[in-house]
């Protein structure tokens, strides 16, 4: 592969790929967006045009079998993520997949399976791991900047009514905790470093739907607890709060930046007397783009990790387990 532009197959023409993923790999230092696959051929072939792509295919399995791609990235329902993932591996693609990467952390083991007997890499699109605010969290808490971490709050919600989207169909894998249930959890883990122990929650099912809408969980950890909820039937809001027996940190729009707000880190005194306000300007989409391209290029170490990724399933599968189950 060397050092030229590594060259990307998207499996799919959904939002998340259109709208942040393909955008950033266009701008990116590292790739380029080289085909395009969709079960419509005429919507492959227009986003092909639109970012630049010489190739298109109205089937994933072609595009897999070319020749020309050196990854993937998999932006297709949630629940075919695990099979994709591994077909393409099998087919020689390093994979990026969006989030969730599976709905059961016991499926996530056959994908490390095939990502260690292909030697291809594989990893779960989770922007935040790549974006600088949450690395100055981690630095902060590290420093002990906060003095003794006790408890973690969080919330992220939207409203979507929309019953043709996949985010309110369970057969595509759709519900509130594995679209947006896993950052308050993966952010947590992120910034502490921290193992998660015993899992309680409720969970809320929409009737018409059968998705759950509604979630709140606590997650304990050694010294500390997470509390957070979501839903996608409340109003658009995010936000994550480390607090600590010295001080306390505000991390404003923690997953979401320009939708909800300024990236902005911000350090509270113990006495809330002072204020010290970390903000950034980066697109973490670019970021992760760059580092998942370096990482199939040989340096792994600050790429997300499938182990990881198991960490923050077993927390989701746990807060279903305590709300009645999925």
């Amino acid at each position: 592969m060397g050092d030229a532009l590594f060259r990307w197959g998207i499996l799919s023409t959904s939002k998340i790929g259109r709208e942040q993923v393909l955008p950033a790999i266009a701008r990116s230092a590292s790739g380029v967006v080289h085909a395009i696959a969709s079960r419509d051929p005429a919507r492959a072939q227009a986003e092909a045009v639109r970012f630049g792509a010489p190739k298109s295919y109205g089937d994933y399995d072609a595009l897999l079998a070319d020749p020309e791609i050196d990854g993937v990235y998999l932006p297709i329902p949630t629940a075919h993520h695990a099979e994709w993932s591994i077909r393409a591996a099998q087919a020689g693609k390093h994979v990026l997949c969006e989030k969730p990467i599976a709905l059961k952390a016991a499926e996530i083991d056959p994908i490390i399976a095939a990502r260690d007997s292909t030697g291809c890499l594989i990893s779960e699109a989770f922007m935040v791991a790549y974006h600088p605010q949450w690395h100055k969290v981690r630095d902060l808490i590290a420093e002990g900047a906060i003095g003794r971490l006790r408890h973690v709050t969080g919330g992220f919600s939207y409203h979507l009514t929309d019953p043709g989207n996949m985010r309110n169909k369970p057969d595509l894998g759709g519900g509130a905790l594995p679209d947006i249930g896993v950052y308050p959890v993966v952010s947590t883990l992120l910034a502490t470093g921290a193992e998660a122990g015993e899992v309680t929650g409720q969970v809320e099912f929409s009737p018409q739907f059968g998705t759950d809408i509604y979630a709140r969980a606590n997650v304990d950890f050694d010294g500390f607890n997470l509390s957070f909820y979501v839903s996608s039937q409340m109003a658009l809001h995010q936000s994550m709060r480390f607090m600590g027996e010295a001080g306390w940190i505000d991390v404003r729009a923690p997953f979401n930046a320009v939708n909800y707000d300024y990236a902005e880190v911000v350090l509270h005194d113990q006495k809330n007397a002072t204020q010290t306000v970390y903000r950034f300007d980066v697109n973490q989409y670019e970021r992760q783009a760059d580092a998942f391209v370096a990482a199939c290029r040989g340096d792994r170490s600050n790429v997300f990790p499938l182990e990881m990724s198991k960490k923050v399933q077993q927390v989701i599968d746990g807060i279903y387990a305590a709300g009645g189950g999925r």
